[in-house]
C-alpha cells in the first residue's frame, strides 16, 4: 500500500494574490485538484493525505468533496512550517503502508511515470526523490558573498518531489529530526542525516513547482 501526503498549507506569499496558490486554476481546474487527480490514477496508490491550513479546512473539503476521480483521502491540519505540516500527516498514515510520498501540492504537471519511478526506487533502496540535472552553474559562497568553490555541475541536480520513503525509514527521520530539534529544508534531508541512502529518480522539467506568478504562465504553456 502507498500513501501520498500533499502539503498545501503554505501562505503563498510570493505570489503575491492574498489566497492560497493551490486554489488558482490551472488551464480550468485548480492546482491542488489537478495534483490529486493525477496522484489518484496510480494503481499503487491507495490513501491520499492533504495537509492544509486550519483556517482552509471546510473550503478544501468542498472542493474535494466534489470530486468523484479521487482515491480515498483525508484532509489534516498544517503547522507553522512545511516539516510540521509532513509531521502532522504522517499520524494518519494507514498502518498497512508500506510506501509513503510526499509531493507539493502547487506540482500538478508531474508525469505518472515520474510518481511510478519514485516508488519503484523507495521499495527497493529505501528512498528515492525526483530530481533533474542542474542547468545552471552553482557557487559556494562565503559570509562575506565572496566566491569560496565552484562544484562541478555533472554532481549537482535540481531536486522535485515525489520523494518516496519506506515507511518505517521516514517514521524514524522525523522522531529524530523532533528529537534534535533539526528542521530540515526537505524530507530527503531528514532521512540523510539518519543514514539512509537516497536514489535520484529522473524526472522532466516540466515538473516545476508554482511559486510566483510567472510560473502560472509557464505551466500553462507545459499544459497545452
Amino acid at each position: 500500500m502507498v500513501t501520498a501526503i500533499f502539503p498545501a498549507a503554505g501562505a503563498s506569499r510570493r505570489m503575491n494574490i492574498g489566497t492560497n496558490k493551490n486554489f488558482l486554476e490551472l488551464a480550468g481546474e485548480k492546482i491542488l485538484i489537478r495534483t490529486l487527480k493525477k496522484f489518484s490514477q496510480v494503481e499503487r496508490i491507495n490513501f491520499l493525505i492533504v495537509v492544509a491550513a486550519e483556517n482552509e479546512i471546510d473550503e478544501v473539503e468542498k472542493f474535494l468533496s466534489a470530486e468523484k476521480n479521487l482515491k480515498p483521502y483525508k484532509i489534516v491540519v498544517g503547522g507553522s512550517e512545511r516539516q510540521y505540516s509532513i509531521a502532522n500527516g504522517l499520524k494518519f498514515v494507514p498502518a498497512d503502508s508500506e510506501i509513503v510520498l510526499v509531493h507539493d501540492a502547487a506540482r500538478p504537471l508531474v508525469s505518472l511515470q515520474t510518481i511510478e519511478n519514485v516508488i519503484d526506487a523507495a521499495e527497493k533502496f529505501g528512498g528515492a526523490i525526483a530530481a533533474v540535472p542542474e542547468k545552471n552553474t552553482i557557487k559556494i559562497i562565503d559570509e562575506e558573498n565572496f566566491v569560496k568553490e565552484t562544484p562541478p555541475r555533472s554532481e549537482i541536480v535540481s531536486v522535485q518531489t515525489p520523494q518516496g520513503f519506506k515507511k518505517e525509514i521516514l517514521f524514524r527521520a522525523y522522531e529524530e529530526a523532533e528529537k534534535n530539534n533539526f528542521l530540515g529544508t526537505d524530507d530527503s534531508s531528514l532521512v540523510e542525516r539518519t543514514g539512509g541512502k537516497i536514489k535520484i529518480v529522473w524526472s522532466d522539467y516540466k515538473n516545476i513547482k508554482i511559486t510566483t506568478p510567472e510560473d502560472i504562465a509557464i505551466a500553462e504553456k507545459f499544459s497545452q
